[in-house]
């Protein structure tokens, strides 16, 4: 798609810093200082959503909360810094909505295999659960199927 290629060359000049890249997906790489996009998508949001993960400085993690937080503070780079100055509309309901899928995700991984009251994290990849006291690992699984294993 012209539009998000021609989004991405006019980042590319403004943003020398980073590297964009067309992809199957959008993504950003902190080890790589990598911008990945979507070449044959029109979602021009998400380039922007990627670029705030990239000037905001985002890279690893250790408590999943931290990754929504990060998502949020990226949506809100995207859409007051970067929109308004790419003439690229993003509204509340597009964050809200992708924001979701990260708030689901953290719904499901901290959901006790057990009892399915909520859990606590207590590492990076592992939960404990407050009402039964059940403890689980999982898997990263933003890309691919939640597992998680009773420990």
């Amino acid at each position: 798609m012209q539009l998000i290629t021609s989004l991405a060359s006019k980042l590319q000049a403004d943003f020398p810093a980073y590297t964009f890249t067309a992809s199957d997906t959008f993504y950003w790489s902190s080890d790589q200082a990598q911008i990945a996009f979507d070449s044959n998508s029109e979602d021009t949001a998400a380039l922007l959503h990627e670029l705030s993960h990239a000037v905001l400085a985002h890279a690893e993690y250790q408590k999943d909360i931290t990754l929504i937080e990060m998502e949020r503070d990226a949506w809100h780079y995207a859409t007051s810094q970067l929109a308004p100055r790419y003439n690229v509309t993003i509204t509340d309901s597009m964050v809200q909505d992708a924001l979701d899928t990260y708030r689901d995700w953290l719904h499901a991984r901290s959901t006790c295999p057990q009892c399915k009251a909520t859990g606590v994290q207590t590492k990076a990849d592992q939960y404990k659960c407050i009402a039964c006291s059940t403890k689980w690992r999982v898997n990263e699984a933003r890309v691919c199927a939640l597992r998680r294993y009773r420990i």
